[in-house]
C-alpha cells in the first residue's frame, strides 16, 4: 500500500489529507446529529407540565436552553411568549436559523472534498501523461520503465481521488438528508408549543 501511495506522486498527499478529513467529519457528524439528542421526544410534554403548574422560572429556562438544540428553541419562544404569538414565532425562527446553521457545520467541507478530490486525481493524471510524453520525446518509446511510471502515476491518482470523492459525496447527501429530517421535526414541535401557549388562555404567564 505504501509503495502504491509513493508511486502516485506528491498529489497523493492532499488526497490522503482529504480522506482523513472525510473520516473525521463523518464520525463527528454521526455523534452530533443524533435525532433524539437534538429533538428529545419527551421535551414538549415536560415543558407543558411546567406551564400547567407554575410560571416558567429563569432557572428552568436556562436548563432548557442548555439541554438540547430543541430546548434552545423552546427557551427562546417561552422568553418572548408574553409579547404575543407573532413575536414568539419570530423569536423561535431566529433561534432555529442559528441551530440549523450549527447542524450543517462541516457539511460544506464534505461537499467541497467530494468536488475537489476527483479534480486532484485528474491533475495527477495530466501530470503523469505529461511525464509519459516528455519521456517519449527525450528517449523514444524504448524506455518502458519511464513510460510505466508516468502511466502508473496517472492511474493511481485518479483512482485515489475517486475513492475519496465517492464516499464524501454519499456522506454529504446522507447528513444533509438527516439535517432536513431533524429540521422538520423541530418545526413540528415548535408549532405545537406556539399553539399550546396561545390557544389556552388559562395558562399562566411565562416568567
Amino acid at each position: 500500500m505504501l509503495e502504491i501511495i509513493k508511486s502516485g506522486g506528491w498529489l497523493m498527499l492532499p488526497i490522503l489529507l482529504c480522506s482523513v478529513a472525510v473520516i473525521a467529519i463523518c464520525i463527528e457528524r454521526l455523534w452530533t446529529l443524533h435525532p433524539q439528542r437534538i429533538v428529545p421526544p419527551t421535551l414538549l410534554s415536560e415543558v407543558w407540565g411546567w406551564l400547567k403548574n407554575n410560571p416558567v422560572q429563569a432557572e428552568q429556562l436556562k436548563a432548557l436552553r442548555d439541554s438540547s438544540p430543541l430546548g434552545r428553541i423552546f427557551a427562546s419562544g417561552l422568553s418572548s411568549s408574553r409579547y404575543g404569538r407573532e413575536v414568539m414565532k419570530d423569536s423561535i425562527e431566529e433561534t432555529a436559523n442559528q441551530v440549523v446553521h450549527e447542524l450543517e457545520r462541516y457539511l460544506g467541507v464534505l461537499g467541497t472534498i467530494a468536488a475537489v478530490a476527483p479534480l486532484i486525481g485528474l491533475l495527477g493524471t495530466v501530470i503523469g501523461m505529461i511525464q509519459v510524453f516528455t519521456a517519449i520525446m527525450l528517449e523514444g518509446t524504448g524506455n518502458a520503465g519511464v513510460l510505466a511510471g508516468g502511466i502508473s502515476q496517472a492511474l493511481i491518482t485518479t483512482a485515489a481521488g475517486l475513492t475519496v470523492a465517492i464516499p464524501a459525496l454519499m456522506a454529504h447527501r446522507y447528513f444533509q438528508r438527516r439535517v432536513d429530517s431533524i429540521v422538520v421535526a423541530m418545526e413540528q414541535e415548535a408549532v405545537k408549543l406556539v399553539d399550546v401557549l396561545h390557544s389556552d388562555r388559562n395558562i399562566k404567564a411565562v416568567a
